[in-house]
Protein backbone atom coordinates (compact mmCIF):
# COMPACT_ATOMS: atom_id res chain seq x y z
CA UNK A 1 0.00 0.00 0.00
CA UNK A 2 3.19 2.15 0.61
CA UNK A 3 4.22 1.61 -2.60
CA UNK A 4 1.15 2.18 -4.75
CA UNK A 5 0.12 5.40 -2.83
CA UNK A 6 3.49 6.71 -1.85
CA UNK A 7 4.13 8.95 -5.02
CA UNK A 8 0.04 9.93 -5.31
CA UNK A 9 0.26 11.16 -1.90
CA UNK A 10 3.66 13.14 -2.03
CA UNK A 11 2.25 14.92 -5.22
CA UNK A 12 -0.63 15.72 -3.77
CA UNK A 13 0.80 17.02 -0.78
CA UNK A 14 2.97 19.02 -2.56
CA UNK A 15 -0.12 20.78 -4.91
CA UNK A 16 -1.93 21.48 -2.19
CA UNK A 17 1.04 22.91 0.21
CA UNK A 18 2.29 25.15 -2.34
CA UNK A 19 -1.32 26.75 -2.03
CA UNK A 20 -1.78 26.64 1.66
CA UNK A 21 0.58 27.74 3.63
CA UNK A 22 1.55 24.32 4.93
CA UNK A 23 4.02 21.87 4.72
CA UNK A 24 3.89 19.17 1.91
CA UNK A 25 5.78 17.11 4.71
CA UNK A 26 3.50 17.97 7.25
CA UNK A 27 0.73 17.03 5.19
CA UNK A 28 1.97 13.70 4.01
CA UNK A 29 2.63 12.79 7.90
CA UNK A 30 -0.92 13.57 9.18
CA UNK A 31 -2.62 11.57 5.62
CA UNK A 32 -0.29 8.39 6.43
CA UNK A 33 -1.34 8.61 10.05
CA UNK A 34 -5.51 9.15 9.32
CA UNK A 35 -4.37 6.10 7.08
CA UNK A 36 -3.21 3.82 9.73
CA UNK A 37 -5.72 5.00 11.84
CA UNK A 38 -8.55 4.12 9.37
CA UNK A 39 -6.89 0.56 8.79
CA UNK A 40 -7.21 -0.36 12.72
CA UNK A 41 -10.76 0.99 13.14
CA UNK A 42 -12.11 0.28 9.45
CA UNK A 43 -10.24 -1.71 7.26
CA UNK A 44 -8.40 -0.30 4.14
CA UNK A 45 -10.81 2.02 1.76
CA UNK A 46 -12.43 0.62 -0.89
CA UNK A 47 -10.59 3.23 -3.61
CA UNK A 48 -7.48 4.38 -1.66
CA UNK A 49 -6.80 6.51 -4.23
CA UNK A 50 -9.78 8.70 -4.10
CA UNK A 51 -9.39 8.85 -0.02
CA UNK A 52 -5.79 9.71 -0.52
CA UNK A 53 -7.27 12.52 -2.31
CA UNK A 54 -9.92 13.50 0.07
CA UNK A 55 -7.98 13.09 2.91
CA UNK A 56 -5.12 15.13 1.30
CA UNK A 57 -7.32 18.30 1.06
CA UNK A 58 -9.32 17.81 4.51
CA UNK A 59 -5.84 18.12 5.99
CA UNK A 60 -5.04 20.99 4.17
CA UNK A 61 -8.01 22.81 4.80
CA UNK A 62 -7.68 21.60 8.54
CA UNK A 63 -4.60 23.53 8.38
CA UNK A 64 -5.53 26.89 6.88
CA UNK A 65 -8.58 27.20 9.58
CA UNK A 66 -5.69 26.57 12.37
CA UNK A 67 -3.76 29.03 11.09
CA UNK A 68 -6.24 31.67 9.63
CA UNK A 69 -7.24 31.47 14.05
CA UNK A 70 -3.66 31.54 15.11
CA UNK A 71 -1.96 35.13 15.89
CA UNK A 72 2.01 35.48 15.84
CA UNK A 73 3.58 35.98 19.44
CA UNK A 74 5.36 39.35 18.60
CA UNK A 75 6.68 39.67 22.26
CA UNK A 76 6.69 37.27 25.84
CA UNK A 77 3.56 36.48 26.95
CA UNK A 78 3.61 37.97 30.31
CA UNK A 79 5.34 41.46 28.72
CA UNK A 80 2.36 42.97 27.07
CA UNK A 81 3.96 46.49 27.31
CA UNK A 82 0.15 47.82 28.30
CA UNK A 83 1.32 48.71 31.70
CA UNK A 84 5.02 50.05 31.29
CA UNK A 85 5.14 53.31 32.98
CA UNK A 86 7.97 55.01 30.28
CA UNK A 87 5.39 53.59 27.70
CA UNK A 88 2.48 55.19 29.04
CA UNK A 89 4.44 58.50 30.07
CA UNK A 90 5.91 58.88 26.07
CA UNK A 91 1.99 57.77 24.90
CA UNK A 92 0.47 60.53 27.31
CA UNK A 93 3.12 63.05 25.65
CA UNK A 94 2.49 62.38 22.58
CA UNK A 95 -1.63 62.53 22.70
CA UNK A 96 -0.66 65.89 24.46
CA UNK A 97 1.91 67.53 21.49
CA UNK A 98 -1.10 65.86 19.05
CA UNK A 99 -4.01 67.66 20.51
CA UNK A 100 -2.02 71.09 21.09
CA UNK A 101 -1.10 71.12 17.43
CA UNK A 102 -4.72 70.20 16.66
CA UNK A 103 -5.81 73.26 18.70
CA UNK A 104 -3.49 75.50 16.52
CA UNK A 105 -5.27 74.75 13.31
CA UNK A 106 -7.10 76.81 11.51
CA UNK A 107 -10.62 77.32 10.82
CA UNK A 108 -13.26 74.61 11.72
CA UNK A 109 -9.81 72.00 12.09
CA UNK A 110 -9.84 72.10 15.41
CA UNK A 111 -13.25 71.31 16.12
CA UNK A 112 -13.71 68.62 13.49
CA UNK A 113 -10.27 66.34 14.52
CA UNK A 114 -11.28 66.92 17.98
CA UNK A 115 -14.33 65.03 17.03
CA UNK A 116 -12.87 62.66 14.93
CA UNK A 117 -9.96 61.81 17.61
CA UNK A 118 -12.79 61.72 20.37
CA UNK A 119 -13.28 58.34 22.25
CA UNK A 120 -16.59 58.40 22.03
CA UNK A 121 -15.88 57.42 18.11
CA UNK A 122 -18.69 59.51 16.74
CA UNK A 123 -20.28 58.55 13.21
CA UNK A 124 -19.93 61.27 10.50
CA UNK A 125 -23.82 62.55 10.95
CA UNK A 126 -23.18 63.13 14.71
CA UNK A 127 -20.50 65.16 13.41
CA UNK A 128 -22.08 66.75 10.87
CA UNK A 129 -24.73 67.59 13.77
CA UNK A 130 -22.55 68.88 16.35
CA UNK A 131 -20.74 70.79 13.98
CA UNK A 132 -23.51 72.19 11.83
CA UNK A 133 -21.70 71.43 8.48
CA UNK A 134 -23.04 68.86 5.86
CA UNK A 135 -21.99 64.74 6.58
CA UNK A 136 -20.33 64.74 2.82
CA UNK A 137 -18.36 67.81 3.32
CA UNK A 138 -16.85 66.10 6.74
CA UNK A 139 -14.25 64.05 3.83
CA UNK A 140 -12.96 66.49 2.19
CA UNK A 141 -12.78 68.85 5.07
CA UNK A 142 -10.75 66.06 7.31
CA UNK A 143 -8.80 65.79 4.45
CA UNK A 144 -7.34 68.95 4.58
CA UNK A 145 -6.99 69.44 7.91
CA UNK A 146 -4.86 66.17 7.57
CA UNK A 147 -3.03 68.53 5.23
CA UNK A 148 -2.58 71.27 7.29
CA UNK A 149 -1.53 69.12 10.37
CA UNK A 150 0.92 67.29 8.04
CA UNK A 151 2.55 70.76 6.99
CA UNK A 152 2.22 72.34 10.93
CA UNK A 153 3.88 69.26 12.37
CA UNK A 154 6.72 68.89 9.96
CA UNK A 155 7.87 72.24 10.68
CA UNK A 156 7.71 72.06 13.92
CA UNK A 157 9.80 68.63 13.83
CA UNK A 158 12.15 70.33 11.74
CA UNK A 159 12.29 73.06 13.96
CA UNK A 160 12.63 70.95 17.36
Amino acid sequence: MIALLGPLLAAEAAAEASGGGAEAGDLEQAVWLRLLERLRRAGPPADPQLWVRRAIRAEARRIRRTARRETALTCEPADTGRHDPERLALVAVHRGALRDAVRRLPGRCPGLLAALLSPRDPTYREIAGELGISQGSIGPERSRCLGCLRRLLATEVAAG
